[in-house]
Parts: C-alpha cells; structure tokens; sequence
C-alpha cells in the first residue's frame, strides 16, 4: 500500500510514514499530476513589524531535510518581515486531491551559492525582471516599469551573464511543526502532525478534524 493510501485510512499516527519530507514528496508528486497550474504554489505568512499577519502566495523552489526553499526581493514586503522576525508559516492545499499541507518554522537565508545557482537557472526575462522590480514599493504607471525593464535589457544586452541582484536571495524555512491533512466525509478529516525530535527523527501525532 503507498503513502497515499495508507493515509486515506490511517488508524494511529504510528501507522504513518516516519519521515515527512518522504511523505510530502509524494504528495508534492501525485499534484504535479493532478493539479492544472503550479503544484508548487504555497501560502506564506510572515509577521509585519506592526505585529500584524501578512499572507501571500510563493512557488516552492527547493527541498531537501534542512526545509522548504522559496525566493524574493529581500526589499519587498516580506523580505522587510522576515528580517524583523525570522519565522513564516506556509500551507499546501491541492483542491484536486482533496489534500493540505500546513508548516510552521524558522527561515534563514541560503547561502550566496545556492541562491546563484537557481538564480541562473531562471529565464533571462526572469532575470532582468527581478533586477527591474522595486517590489512592493509604489508604482508610479505601468509604463514606468516597462521602462526600467528596457533599461536593464539595454545595459545586460551584450552579456549572457546577468548577475543576481544583491537584493534578490532565497529563503529557507526550516520546519518545528508540519501537519498533514486528508479530507473525510462528513468533516471527518485525517489530520496528522509531525514534530522534530533530533536529526532525522519525528514524533507524530494524531488530531481530531
């Protein structure tokens, strides 16, 4: 019986996978065959300095033991509130599959590296975007922002290397809880939360729906 089944019928926390990012790899998988746009899309919440919650949608770009890897303009809104406060929550929901994922944890930076690497990786439009795009700040037309994208199309136009802005850098949230939830009929949903113990090692815990 795969992950996915199992959890359709899951009696005790103990009868799931002991490992979540294996589990939530394969649901990440069954959503890239079943969702129409983006099954990487993920809710992120910060906190503002005002105290007030901020959410926001955010594709996924990477994942490994160490979290859940998303990029953006350090300047932007939530670059600002990651810097004040280093925590964010994301959540998961593939409507197709009836399936959510929620994560609480800490976010830190990735390293200058590994920032590079996918910012290379990215469209040239891409690219000349993220350096034309004071994001979240005050946009005066759209015509001023068509214009500071021809200006760095002119200025990068006789390079194929377009370096990554020093304002542009990844985001790892680095999880204390991650909960997976399972619609059931009648509300009766299979909620099931998974805490790190040590390296490698999960408590999981069964809730009501």
């Amino acid at each position: 019986m795969s992950n996915n089944d199992l959890f359709k019928t899951l009696e005790r926390a103990d009868d799931a996978p002991p490992n979540p990012y294996d589990l939530f790899q394969s649901w990440m998988d069954d959503a890239g065959k079943s969702e129409i746009n983006d099954p990487n899309a993920m809710s992120l919440a910060t906190i503002e300095a005002s105290g007030m919650p901020a959410v926001r949608v955010v594709l996924l770009k990477g994942l490994d033991e160490r979290g859940f890897v998303f990029y953006t303009n350090s300047e932007s809104d939530k670059g600002k509130a990651l810097a004040q406060t280093p925590k964010a929550a994301l959540c998961f929901h593939w409507k197709t599959l009836q399936r959510q994922v929620r994560i609480q944890g800490t976010v830190e930076q990735v390293s200058e590296s590994e920032a590079d690497e996918y910012y290379n990786s990215r469209h040239r439009g891409s690219r000349i975007g993220a350096w034309a795009s004071a994001q979240s700040s005050p946009l005066e037309s759209r015509t001023t922002l068509q214009e500071r994208v021809t200006a760095f199309e002119e200025k990068f136009k006789d390079s194929d290397i377009i370096p990554r802005p020093p304002f542009w850098n990844g985001y790892r949230v680095s999880p204390s809880r991650i909960e997976f939830w399972h619609d059931g009929s009648y509300r009766l949903h299979t909620r099931v939360v998974y805490l790190p113990q040590s390296e490698g090692v999960w408590s999981k815990t069964m809730l009501y729906p």
